[in-house]
């Protein structure tokens, strides 16, 4: 997961967060990009290999966001599990591009990428064709967070005037001015980019708080340190969730009768990946460790994350829930979007803002989940 600096919507518009908290997780997208050629097949679990199935057969391109993360662990265990051989679909899983997910699906680079619904209204507001087509967020895990040592920050006010570690997108400036406004602040901040850490950046005193995910960053943060204090943006009047993350593909692929049945198949292996994850933490925790070796996860972030998902019931709704809906919440998606076009996020392909906010009924659909 990212520290909320999600540059394939920065590409957009300059929206999302891409890892908040984080999301998924934040590093920027060259680092990612670097990273990625590092890490070699190796960051994508069985790199250009197939995941299951027969390869003369369905087959399923999908693009990751970021590293491998708990936000991945379902693929990784539908994938060791044989769940995508049982439902005979081969799935190649690729690393992150510097393009991003949802620019090489809308390219064609991959058939699915792993996204969330935020950002697709970005890029559909430039005039991508994308939709979000399965979904595990039901809860927001953005933290917008200083450093605990920070004793002068207490509140979102704090914020005012204070350096904002981020790379400026219109997302996260609408979300991070309206907490510090209903704290009782002007909303005026500045702004710093990170390098290949954001706990580093905020460390060095080049910025003063950043946006982080609680279910890994926050994790780290827990368990390796700095320790953070953090605020949650519900609970500074910002409505709606950001955070509904999940698979996304273009439209006019999937107009094709092979890529939708190929899709379906998917989907729902991948539910069932999820849902097991959900019920069994600790061994999905494992999996997704074991199927990622290169990606040098720490498996205590691994199994710590995993517990709190459930425990809090982020992918659930329900505290220690163990079956997704798959489905976006169309109230809170909405309203979200909603509070974005108010705060002028929005921007066409020639710069101009759109006249109503984009509409969570076009960017998502639950037919394969169903």
């Amino acid at each position: 997961m990212r520290t909320l600096k999600n540059a394939r919507a920065r590409a957009a518009s300059g929206t999302t967060y891409g890892k908040a908290a984080a999301r998924l997780p934040r590093r920027t997208l060259a680092a990612i990009s670097a990273l990625a050629v590092a890490l070699g097949i190796g960051l994508a679990g069985c790199g250009s290999g197939h995941a299951g199935g027969d390869k003369t057969g369905d087959s399923i391109s999908f693009m990751l966001d970021w590293t491998p993360n708990t936000n991945h662990v379902g693929i990784y265990v539908a994938q060791e599990l044989g769940y995508y051989k049982q439902a005979g679909v081969s799935v190649r899983i690729l690393p992150t591009a510097q393009a991003g997910a949802e620019t090489s699906v809308e390219n064609g680079v991959a058939d699915v990428g792993f996204s969330k619904l935020s950002n697709l209204a970005a890029f559909n507001t430039k005039g991508s064709h994308l939709r979000q087509v399965f979904d595990i967020g039901q809860e927001p895990i953005a933290r917008w967070c200083a450093l605990a040592s920070r004793t002068d920050i207490r509140t979102p006010r704090d914020f005012d005037g204070k350096t904002f570690v981020s790379f400026g997108s219109a997302e996260q400036t609408a979300v991070v001015r309206q907490m510090i406004r209903n704290a009782g602040g002007n909303g005026d901040f500045k702004r710093a980019t990170s390098g290949t850490s954001t706990f580093a950046t905020l460390s060095s005193g080049k910025g003063d708080f950043a946006g982080f995910y609680v279910t890994w960053e926050g994790v780290q943060s827990d368990l390796k340190g700095p320790k953070l204090n953090c605020f949650v943006q519900s609970d500074w009047g910002v409505p709606g969730n950001p955070d509904q993350t999940g698979f996304v593909v273009k439209d006019g692929w999937l107009r094709g009768q092979d890529h939708r049945t190929a899709l379906r198949k998917f989907v729902q292996a991948s539910k069932r990946g999820y849902d097991w994850a959900l019920a069994h933490p600790d061994q999905a925790a494992d999996i997704l460790v074991r199927q990622t070796p290169t990606a040098h996860i720490d498996p205590a972030q691994a199994h710590t994350s995993m517990e709190r998902i459930v425990k809090e019931g982020y992918w659930t709704k329900q505290p220690g829930g163990t079956k997704l809906t798959g489905k976006v919440d169309m109230g809170d998606a909405q309203t979200y979007l909603d509070f974005q076009q108010a705060a002028g996020s929005y921007q066409d392909a020639k710069g101009a803002k759109p006249d109503r906010a984009p509409q969570a009924k076009d960017l998502w659909t639950d037919e394969f989940v169903r």
